[in-house]
Formats: C-alpha cells, sequence, structure tokens
C-alpha cells in the first residue's frame, strides 16, 4: 500500500511544489490549505490513514504549532514534519518540543525531503508495531490493530464490529494463519466485555479424555485421577468470553455439553451435584468448511447452528494482497527493533516479489519470512537473498514478463540485470550441490531442501540438463 503524505500549507505554489516532489518519491499526496482543514483530515475515520504530515509553521487561520499542540491534546501519532524559514531555529525548537517529527528549511530540498519523509514512514511504522504489540500484550486488542488496505477486509471487519455490539455466538471461517484469533479478540475487545476475561482454546490440541474436565471442570473424585478439583474454562471465562479455535475437532461428547451451555446458559462439571450457571460470550472459528463437517457426520447440526448465528469468512492473504507490502514493513519494524538491526524497510524488488507470493501460510507465513530475513540479513534493508528459496523461485517465473505486481503499487519493473544476478545465483547453487554429490539429483535436492521432482523442473528452466 503506498502511502499517503498530507501536504498543510496556505501557500498554493507551494503546496503544488511539494505535491509533485511527494509524487516523484511515489508516495499519494493530499492538499489543504490551512491548520483546521488539516486536523479534520488527520482525524476522519471513514477515509484512508495518514502517513505523515508536511506542516507549515505560519498559516492564517491556525498556525503549526497549534496544529501541533491539538493533535497531542486529541492523541493523533501522525508523524509531522514542519517547514520553517530560514534563521527561524527557535521555531523550530518550539515545534520539535511539541511533537513535531523533523523539519526542513525553505525552499526545500528534493532529497533533504524524501529523506525526512522516510525516516519519518519508518519511525511511524515502528511506534506502530510497538503500540499493536502492547495492546495484545495488555488483552485490549481493538479492530485498529487489524490494518488493511483491502475492501473485501474492510467489509469483514465492519461486520466484525457489529458482532461486537452484541452477545450472540460468532463463528469464524478462513484458512490456518489469516489472523482468526486477531478477530476474535478484537470483537471482545470492541464489546461491552472488555475489561472482562478472554480465553483462547486450540480444541486441536485437547486429548479426547480430558476435553470436558478442561472446558467444563470436574469435582474432586469424580473419576479416578481426580485428586483435585479443577476449574474448567467456562467457569474461569464467567463474564467474558472463550474462544474456541478448530472447534471442528471436539469430541461428540463435548459437543452436547457445549450445545448445553450454548442453549441453557449453564455447564455440569463431572462429579458436580448440580448444574452451575455462566455467562460466557462464545466465539468459535475453523479452518474447514463446517458445513462439510456437518454432512460428514462429524460435527452435529444442531451446534452448528448455535454457533453459526454470525459466520465471518476470512480471505486468505492471497485475497487481499494490497495488504501485504504494509504488513512486510510493519513485521520489518517489529523484528528489526527486537534484533537491534538499523533497517531502512524493504527493497522494492523484495515487496514485489512478496506480493506476486500465494502465501500458503498466510500472514504467519509472512510474519516467519520476515523474521528470518531481518536475523540473517546483512544488508540496510532486506533484499532478494534475504528470502527463502521457495519464494524467490515461485515469484521469479523464468518464462514470463519481467513484471512482477507489487501490491498497492501497480507493476515493479525487475531490471535485466536484477533477473540474470538472481538466476546466475541459482544456478550457481544448483551446480553446486550436484558437483558435491557426484550428480545425484535425490542428494543434491536433499542437500538444498527441495523435492527432487523441484531440483529437474529447475535445471531444465536453467539449462542445467
Amino acid at each position: 500500500m503506498t502511502s499517503t503524505i498530507l501536504i498543510a500549507d496556505d501557500d498554493a505554489i507551494q503546496r503544488r511544489l511539494l505535491e509533485a516532489m511527494v509524487r516523484r518519491f511515489g508516495y499519494h499526496a493530499e492538499l489543504v490549505e490551512g491548520g483546521e482543514a488539516a486536523l479534520d483530515r488527520l482525524g476522519a475515520a471513514d477515509r484512508p490513514r495518514i502517513d505523515c504530515l508536511i506542516l507549515d509553521l505560519v498559516m492564517p487561520d491556525l498556525d503549526g504549532m497549534g496544529v501541533l499542540l491539538r493533535m497531542k491534546a486529541r492523541g493523533l501519532t501522525t508523524p509531522v514534519i514542519v517547514q520553517t524559514s530560514p534563521n527561524s531555529i527557535e521555531a523550530v525548537v518550539s515545534a520539535m518540543r511539541a511533537g513535531a517529527f523533523d523539519f526542513v528549511v525553505k525552499p526545500v530540498g528534493a532529497e533533504r525531503l524524501q529523506v525526512s519523509i522516510k525516516n519519518a514512514l519508518r519511525f511511524e511504522a515502528l511506534e506502530e508495531e510497538v503500540r499493536r504489540t502492547t495492546r495484545r500484550g495488555a488483552a485490549t486488542v481493538s479492530f485498529r490493530d487489524i490494518a488493511t488496505a483491502s475492501e473485501n477486509m474492510g467489509r469483514i471487519l465492519r461486520l466484525c464490529e457489529r458482532a461486537a455490539k452484541s452477545t450472540i455466538p460468532v463463528l469464524i471461517e478462513g484458512e490456518a494463519g489469516v489472523g482468526k484469533e486477531l478477530i476474535a479478540r478484537a470483537i471482545h475487545g470492541a464489546s461491552d466485555r472488555r475489561g472482562r476475561a478472554f480465553l483462547s482454546v486450540n480444541c486441536a490440541g485437547l486429548s479426547e479424555a480430558g476435553v470436558e474436565s478442561f472446558l467444563f471442570g470436574h469435582e474432586r473424585g469424580a473419576f479416578p485421577g481426580a485428586t483435585e478439583k479443577q476449574i474448567g474454562k467456562f467457569a474461569e471465562a464467567h463474564g467474558g468470553a472463550l474462544f474456541l479455535e478448530n472447534v471442528e475437532d471436539l469430541p461428540p461428547a463435548a459437543q452436547i455439553k457445549l450445545l448445553r451451555a450454548l442453549h441453557e446458559g449453564e455447564i455440569e462439571p463431572a462429579g458436580a451435584k448440580k448444574a452451575m450457571k455462566v455467562d460466557v460470550r462464545i466465539i468459535t472459528a475453523s479452518n474447514r468448511n463446517m458445513m462439510e463437517c456437518v454432512k460428514a457426520g462429524a460435527f452435529r447440526e444442531d451446534l452448528y447452528y448455535r454457533l453459526n448465528v454470525f459466520p465471518i469468512s476470512v480471505p486468505p492473504l492471497r485475497a487481499r494482497r494490497d495488504d501485504i507490502s504494509d504488513l512486510a514493513r510493519r513485521f520489518t519494524a517489529r523484528f528489526a527493533a527486537e534484533e537491534g538491526k538499523r533497517l531502512r524497510g524493504l527493497s522494492a524488488e523484495t515487496l514485489a516479489l512478496l506480493g506476486s507470493y500465494n502465501w500458503p501460510g498466510n500472514i504467519r507465513q509472512l510474519e516467519n519470512v520476515i523474521e528470518r530475513g531481518v536475523v540473517i540479513t546483512s544488508s540496510k534493508s532486506l533484499q532478494v537473498d534475504d528470502l527463502p528459496d521457495e519464494i524467490k523461485a515461485m515469484a521469479y517465473d523464468f518464462n514470463s514478463s519481467e513484471e512482477v505486481t507489487n501490491s498497492g503499487q501497480g507493476l515493479i519493473k525487475v531490471t535485466d540485470q536484477s533477473k540474470s544476478d538472481y538466476l546466475r545465483r541459482e544456478k550457481d547453487k544448483i551446480f553446486q550441490a550436484l558437483s558435491q554429490h557426484g550428480g545425484n539429483k535425490s542428494k543434491a535436492s536433499r542437500s538444498l531442501g527441495m523435492a527432487r521432482s523441484t531440483l529437474v523442473s529447475r535445471m531444465k528452466k536453467l539449462g542445467l540438463e
């Protein structure tokens, strides 16, 4: 997703000059004539987010200092680059103390402005990722933590916001790694129960023998080995929400008890003399089509309809490619901070390759790929060589054109030189593996970490037959 820069200046000529430079740098530009208009645009929740503000300090209606002070009072964290006249050191110092990220002196040089914008965007990506991680750790996830530029995903999030206003059961379906638990936490965080417990249970990881005690509890002596009373997750989540991931893996007996909990609002721990009332918001999730599970007889039909009151289907990452570059930048900022590395982000070629990959593991896979890249890179930004082989191999189609789709930025040209360099490295790597193993393709493929059929296919494309 291309970053959007807001330019606030009462001088029409200066606005146009800045707009031309910003667009030449590859960003979207929006223009306003004064401070009040800038604040209105920054606070517009129904319009795309502003990633950076270029602010003139001297304006007639509300000057730059006034904008900075009001931004601080409203909790607006957009990085601000202020414009100042020569010899206005005091104004610059005051602006920086009021929260400005950087300053540029009029007339603004293109190179200086470009560096300032890049630094501001990197800083904002890191700050936003830190804020998001902090909110997750504090169990206060909200829908603003799920940044998206995808129209389809935006529609899903609007549905989720409606679901948050009620207490009806929600069923979230989607492939592994699309962020179903994050959505469940955001629904809870936007609900009236946000200050109460949110417990997450992966039903696929529960043993059939212990699942009922784990969820519904048991009394001491209820069965051989029950030496202590156990409080089940339903009782722990009383007043809050219980998220059941991979709910299709619940065994039949647990399905019956879950149905009773939903229908009557009570549970009966094993060995208990009477049922216990519980007030729990149920949110479930599945990687599979739940109706198919019902048809196969693996899941109760009556329970399915009780859980599927508010269905939400989360699209895979390949169906929301506009989000790939933004997610990649955020992950890069976070992991670079954790590793103590000063990275400038991702190269254009790297973003293009990430945008062209299909991501079978979705957001979780992208996150892991970026973490690995940040750890191994020796460059100042993530390069193509920092990506796993399967992404490089699939992203470069050796028989296709030299243009690769980069989400949010149209087509990025992969130069003849960059493609030639990649093919040469790939060819050398395979040739060395074959040489080390006396031409044995099976051993060479194992040493390269790929299937033998994949090695044979690449050898054909690279002319190594």
